[in-house]
């Protein structure tokens, strides 16, 4: 069954087209946010349907673009918007595909770190090329028409995307073993193996704090780095939003037993601060706090300086970002977790 008739191809193409971008976009940037195993599967697989769905609709574009020309020679605006959306999906598929030789880390820099400067590009584009272009909305567009044709696309997506796992399992290719996620294992139980990155403009400093400093309302206590090794170990995660990740016994002081040394009644539904010696930080729900680790060690050895000694945040299921290194503060505030940037602006 068609998607869209070749005589039709037009508006609905058009905006086929735009929910597809606009739904790949998003579930990209949801995908940086979800840690969970079994969210972020759901997010990924709709992220990269989407972004295959786009192929479906390539014979009925290039009609309507082959038309368009025909009326008045295309600018260089919408060349631009088809190339960036190609290299997109091109560096997207290579990555979800495993990297082949120096596409992986090319000049140290992850591919998928290409396929996101590319699509927040073609998102720039797009919102330029289609200003001048803006569609009313119709009654028909939900119509039940419209309807079948959308799910007829959206199962079509999904299967191409399905096909395309299958494929990578069927083959072996290094894609098949990454993680819901998306990301790729590097460095598991060998910390030194795991790559060193920061978020944005952070720096590894080159004084990390000799002591933490505790602080709740009305009290505050300064606590030796050295005495945070109290024997706390978690096996957890650090999935990185470069699309790495590694899994390691993370050794240290569990969040909930130092907060109690602060002899102090904490506040029902408040949050905690994990502030960094460079000024980074995240706030996280205190209800969690039982389930955070300070760490100071990975794999029974002391955490180097690029992955934040001397001590660290580990915060199982969330995504690298949370896991703030050279933690220099502990604050609980009265004020709600999700009261601050989804991700840090540092």
């Amino acid at each position: 069954m068609a998607l869209l008739l070749p005589r039709r191809a037009g508006r609905r193409t058009n905006v086929g087209l735009l929910a597809l971008l606009l739904l790949a976009g998003g579930t990209g940037v949801l995908a940086f946010a979800v840690g969970a195993p079994g969210p972020a599967r759901l997010v990924v697989a709709a992220h990269g349907a989407a972004g295959l769905g786009l192929l479906l609709l390539v014979p009925w574009k290039a009609l309507v673009v082959r038309r368009a020309w025909q009326r008045r020679p295309a600018g260089s605006g919408g060349v631009s918007l088809g190339v960036a959306t190609l290299l997109t999906l091109a560096t997207g598929a290579l990555h979800a595909g495993g990297g082949t030789g120096p596409w992986s880390w090319s000049a140290g820099v992850p591919v998928l770190h290409v396929h996101v400067a590319l699509g927040v590009a073609t998102g720039a584009l797009l919102v330029v090329h289609a200003w001048g272009r803006r569609q009313r909305p119709r009654a028909t567009d939900l119509g039940r028409r419209s309807l079948l044709r959308a799910g007829a696309l959206g199962v079509g997506a999904g299967a191409l995307w399905g096909a395309g796992e299958g494929l990578l399992r069927l083959t072996g290719a290094p894609g098949a073993q990454r993680r819901a996620t998306g990301s790729f294992e590097r460095g598991t139980d060998d910390p030194a193996a795991m790559p060193v990155t920061q978020w944005i403009s952070d720096a590894v400093p080159g004084s990390p704090a000799a002591v933490l400093v505790l602080a709740a309302p009305g009290r505050r206590v300064r606590v030796p780095v050295a005495d945070l090794d109290q024997g706390d170990v978690v096996r957890a995660a650090l999935d990185c939003t470069g699309g790495w990740y590694a899994v390691q016994d993370w050794r240290g002081v569990r969040l909930d037993r130092l907060l109690a040394s602060l002899d102090r009644e904490l506040p029902d539904g408040g949050s905690v601060d994990v502030v960094s010696v460079t000024g980074f930080r995240r706030r996280l729900p205190l209800s969690e706090a039982g389930g955070l680790l300070l760490a100071t060690h990975a794999a029974g050895r002391p955490l180097s300086p690029g992955h934040g000694a001397p001590v660290r945040l580990v915060a199982p299921g969330r995504r690298g970002f949370w896991w703030v290194k050279w933690v220099a503060r502990v604050e609980v505030v009265d004020a709600p977790w999700w009261l601050q940037s989804p991700f840090p602006l540092q």
